[in-house]
């Protein structure tokens, strides 16, 4: 399993709207979380679980391309789509049970 993290900070007049959007955008999708900071507001973190390298970084051009359903959030960024930050990370210990 992959984590995809994309970050970034939603201009405080936008807020609202973001806010609304983002609900809208995903109620009901169970593959994908969204986050605020609690020492930071309006600092987000969109997290993505993908089966797999490919498909982790497959999310990860649609959304930086601008085809993804989470595209009209790229307006609302405090610094635009420069200041939008995307990770991809592994499983570090993949030889330990949980």
């Amino acid at each position: 399993m992959y984590i995809c993290f994309a970050e970034y900070r939603i201009a405080p007049e936008h807020r609202d709207q973001y806010l609304a959007f983002a609900a809208d955008r995903l109620n009901g999708r169970e593959d994908m979380h969204l986050y605020e900071g609690t020492d930071q507001p309006n600092l987000f973190v969109e997290v993505w679980r993908a089966p797999s390298s490919g498909a982790a970084e497959q999310m990860k051009e649609e959304r930086r391309s601008g085809r993804s359903s989470l595209e009209p959030i790229t307006q609302w960024i405090a610094g635009g789509e420069a200041k939008l930050h995307i990770w991809t990370f592994k499983p570090a210990l993949t030889d330990c049970s949980s």
